[in-house]
């Protein structure tokens, strides 16, 4: 009695492995009275459908020592959505100028905040705060005193 059932529930098992199917075919599975999907995509990514993505070891998040230092701000707005999205669009100028050069963009109440870099001493903060302004895109340039990121190599 035992061999029986043990014997059917291993059938039950396998047919049902077998029944499975990706996501991919069972939309492309034709139905009566169902409409027609079809999906143009690379073979790669049906490959990938349904493996488990292992993060290789070379891509490790960046570790950082918290330190004050300093920040060169290109922008400082009120609280309301365009604040935000002029905050966003400068943080892109920016990037777009000086892509070596981290950007924060974060509301710190009652405004919007656009600050670039991480840098240990004021000098190097004002070499960088001189060529933001040399370009003529960013007119409220100063330098803050924060907390900032320093990379542990």
């Amino acid at each position: 009695m035992l061999k029986y059932l043990l014997f059917v529930v291993s059938v039950l098992c396998a047919g049902g492995a077998y029944a499975q199917q990706n996501i991919i075919e069972s939309l492309q599975t034709r139905r009566a009275g169902e409409g027609v999907v079809t999906i143009h995509q690379d073979a790669q990514i049906t490959s990938l459908i349904g493996k488990r993505y292992v993060r290789s070891t070379s891509s490790e998040p960046v570790k950082t020592l918290k330190a004050r230092g300093f920040r060169v701000q290109v922008y400082a707005g009120n609280n309301s959505r365009q604040a935000r999205s002029e905050a966003n669009r400068v943080a892109t100028k920016v990037k777009e100028e000086f892509p070596e050069l981290p950007v924060y963009t974060y509301f710190q109440p009652p405004r919007w905040l656009c600050r670039v870099g991480d840098f240990k001493s004021i000098e190097e903060a004002h070499v960088t705060m001189r060529k933001l302004k040399a370009t003529g895109v960013f007119k409220e340039v100063s330098i803050v005193r924060e907390q900032i990121n320093i990379p542990i190599e």
